[in-house]
């Protein structure tokens, strides 16, 4: 599955947004496997953290002067969040870059390899909990949720994905939507 993912990534365009003003950040999405299964990996936010809450996020942040590009504030923030080593981390792709609504950040999402068992060391300021999620409950239908939104003027969809007790909605539901749409046809 991993070659098909970065083949299926590597046949599409990514569509690179420019929002005004946006602050350029970026994610990884961690994805391994388990006994012929595929997971990936999630963070729930702490309440310490400046921005989004408790929420269910892609470990990632804002592109710092240090990094050399988008890729690397992805791999250093991963780093800095879960403990997840640069040189374990094998890139398969990008997807669509996505403006967050409450903060105009201007996320580009890098779909990574990881090796399992993985030994993370969570950074307890940043990061609640590492919640590991099965694709295949992802794609299940009876876990994902659709509602239109009206903002600013333009009706939005809104994306939620429920897995166990966890809903994953706003920026991190609409990559999730995008990486399940690339996969399941892969």
């Amino acid at each position: 599955m991993k070659e098909k993912i970065r083949q299926a990534l590597s046949q599409r365009e990514k569509r690179a947004n420019k929002a005004e003003g946006s602050i350029p950040a970026a994610v990884l999405i961690p994805i391994y496997k388990i006994s012929g299964e595929y997971y990936l990996i999630l963070t729930k936010r702490t309440e310490e953290v400046n921005y989004h809450k408790g929420q269910i996020s892609f470990p990632g942040g804002v592109l710092q002067p240090e990094d050399k590009a988008l890729r690397s504030t992805a791999l250093r923030e991963s780093w800095e969040e879960i403990g997840l080593d640069p040189k374990d981390v094998e890139i398969l792709g990008e997807l669509d870059d996505i403006v967050t609504a409450t903060t105009n950040y201007l996320v580009s999402p890098f779909v990574a390899a990881i090796p399992y068992p993985y030994r993370f060391r969570v950074n307890p300021r940043e990061v609640e909990e590492i919640i590991e999620v099965p694709i295949a409950a992802l794609l299940d239908p009876g876990n994902f949720r659709e509602e239109i939104e009206l903002r600013q003027g333009k009706l939005v969809p809104q994306y939620f994905y429920h897995y166990k007790d966890w809903v994953i909605w706003g920026a991190t539901a609409r990559i999730l939507k995008q990486f399940l749409e690339v996969v399941s046809g892969v």
